[in-house]
């Protein structure tokens, strides 16, 4: 099968198409792969650390071999970035969500939904700021918590993105480049949903209404943060963390996250921005545009289109290991 691998760690060049056997077990035929941060962090050697060469990818959408059921699969220790994964994590995908919607609400929703509900028990009486509200997990965090009843502010960059947030149905969009972001919001948030820290997480958090609650879910920015107790205990707020593995621990819990919100996508009442789809040989253009913020959205690659003409961040396998090896493929469109 093919497969784009990382043949070293570094930037989006360390990318090579390659041909490498089928894993064993249980496999997916993917249809379509999906790029995350955790991507991008894989790719420079920062997290999880894996055995040159590598395949990343840890979403994907396709026909599960044996009963041909359309499937979703989140993948932590990677290889969606394949025309054949592993069937691990997976889940149904109804008729009336489409392969693209599928891999955009799974992974991000997930986080999205737990962050809301499980971790920060929104309710309708909350003020919730969303930090990088434009982004994959910020977007549907907006929703979500529009559907909850909660009032919305999103945080973002752009006036782009500021009238995309107000599309969606955020009640305000705030700069979230100002210097005193906290006073910018107007009101003080009883839930913050962060995904940025460093400076933004200080902001926000300082700005938490009394018995007010943050959820940190990731950390886009370059400065680690540190809480305090005795400054929490003075304010009367909390800060609670999320990851994706916990939920993947508990497959109940998994599967009816991951069926509600499909039922959301399903009737329309949860929508993902789709901010591009890529060839397989162009994965490192992908993860060159998700880690400049260029096209926001969920990027998709699309396995079996393999034109290599016109891309760039990605060459073809020249590497001596007896594991990957070069591949010459013709341009083929669906």
């Amino acid at each position: 099968m093919l497969a784009a691998a990382i043949v070293a760690f570094g930037g989006p060049d360390v990318f090579a198409l390659t041909e490498i056997p089928e894993p064993a077990g249980e496999l997916i035929d993917v249809t379509v792969a999906g790029v995350d941060d955790a991507d991008l962090h894989r790719r420079r050697g920062a997290y999880r650390r894996s055995s040159l060469p590598a395949v990343l990818g840890t979403d994907v959408v396709g026909r599960r071999r044996g009963d041909g059921r359309r499937v979703a699969a989140l993948l932590p220790a990677g290889g969606g970035y394949a025309q054949v994964a592993p069937a691990r994590h997976t889940v149904d995908v109804p008729d009336a969500v489409s392969d693209e919607q599928a891999l955009a609400v799974l992974e991000q929703g997930l986080t999205a939904w737990h962050s809301l509900h499980t971790l920060g028990r929104v309710g309708a009486d909350d003020v919730v700021v969303i930090t990088a509200a434009a982004g994959g997990v910020g977007h549907l965090a907006v929703q979500l918590a529009r559907a909850a009843g909660a009032r919305v502010i999103g945080l973002a960059s752009s006036p782009a993105e500021h009238a995309f947030l107000t599309e969606l149905g955020a009640h305000a969009a705030v700069d979230a480049n100002r210097p005193d972001l906290g006073a910018a919001l107007g009101e003080a948030p009883t839930l913050v949903l962060d995904g940025v820290g460093g400076r933004t997480f200080e902001q926000v958090r300082a700005a938490l209404a009394p018995f007010g609650r943050i959820v940190a879910y990731g950390g886009a920015g370059a400065v680690a943060n540190t809480v305090a107790v005795d400054e929490l205990m003075t304010a009367s707020t909390g800060v609670l963390g999320f990851g994706l593995e916990r939920v993947l621990d508990d497959e109940e819990l998994y599967r009816s996250s991951a069926a509600r919100l499909f039922h959301l996508a399903g009737r329309g009442l949860l929508t993902a921005r789709i901010g591009g789809r890529y060839p397989l040989s162009a994965v490192g253009r992908a993860h060159a545009d998700l880690e400049s913020r260029r096209v926001p959205g969920k990027l998709l690659i699309d396995v079996h289109r393999l034109r290599l003409d016109a891309v760039h961040g990605v060459h073809l396998a020249t590497t001596s290991s007896s594991s990957v090896s070069p591949v010459s493929v013709k341009p083929r469109e669906r």
